[in-house]
């Protein structure tokens, strides 16, 4: 572990960035250049002091879970995230093995997007980060861990999964489910986390197992749907996709015609969503 390079690093990269460059308001008039310390703790879910004795070259070795969420609040690219690695003493990770790096250009994209629900999901359906109005309206993904963090495999598990959705609409998207992961399978192969993810459905799943022998292949993102919501009720919504240039992660993006029914509920929902954060906040206080 090289601390004066991870504490010179970590400088440069949050002195580089604007509140504005990660979703934040400027506020008042700021003495020092980039962001405070502070500011990037909390977008990397860390204590503001660990985070001070990294650039003070005294903080301990940072686990590679930390340097991912490190990576995500600066908006380090691949080569940077890389680099931050070893200097902190691990090997980078694998290209494709790795979820947890989000492509910095569609996270720069999603920091604007704070009036409409959108999340950033891996080619299996991880959810890598969502902004407030999605957790609104599908709730908290970083909830699930392990096989459940892929929706594709939660959608033929949990049957809770697919409350989201009307019934009428279940076959539908069973099959964009399997289709999508078809896909991903094509790109990663059989010994890919897409390939066992295939081999567990089929022993245990005979909807999966059935669709999965049609051989669909697609990236079904952008299409009209109705979502359900337990407080709002039914949402009209378009939804629209963008991919990385690998196609590895995607960028959705929920909308609605203005002063549609839609585009009410969406705007009903905003304001309900805010309301319990505030209340959760208030209750961990």
């Amino acid at each position: 572990m090289d601390r004066a390079a991870i504490a010179d690093f970590l400088r440069h990269r949050r002195e580089a960035l604007q509140p504005e460059d990660v979703g934040l308001s400027p506020g008042a008039r700021r003495r020092a250049r980039g962001l405070r310390r502070e500011e990037v703790a909390a977008l990397a879910l860390m204590s503001t002091d660990y985070y001070t004795r990294l650039e003070q070259r005294r903080g301990p070795q940072p686990s590679e879970r930390l340097l991912a969420s490190l990576a995500r609040a600066l908006r380090l690219t691949r080569a940077e995230r890389d680099y931050l690695y070893r200097v902190a003493g691990h090997n980078a990770p694998a290209s494709l093995s790795d979820p947890s790096h989000i492509a910095p250009a569609l996270l720069r994209v999603l920091d604007r997007l704070g009036d409409t629900p959108a999340l950033i999901l891996t080619e299996l359906g991880e959810t890598l980060v969502q902004n407030r109005m999605a957790v609104a309206l599908f709730g908290d993904a970083s909830k699930h861990t392990g096989l459940a963090r892929s929706a594709v495999y939660r959608w033929f598990t949990d049957p809770s999964e697919r409350a989201v959705y009307p019934e009428s609409d279940w076959g539908r998207q069973s099959r964009a489910q399997v289709a999508n992961l078809r896909a991903a399978y094509g790109m990663r192969g059989a010994r890919s986390h897409a390939g066992a993810l295939v081999r567990i459905l089929q022993q245990s799943n005979e909807e999966f197992a059935e669709l999965w022998e049609r051989h669909e292949v697609a990236q079904r993102f952008e299409d009209h749907k109705t979502l359900i919501h337990p407080e709002v009720g039914a949402i009209e919504v378009d939804c629209q996709a963008l991919f990385t240039e690998d196609q590895s992660q995607t960028l959705l993006v929920l909308t609605a015609p203005p002063r549609s029914e839609g585009h009410e509920k969406l705007q009903l929902l905003a304001v309900l969503g805010l309301h319990r954060f505030t209340e959760a906040e208030d209750h961990l206080r």
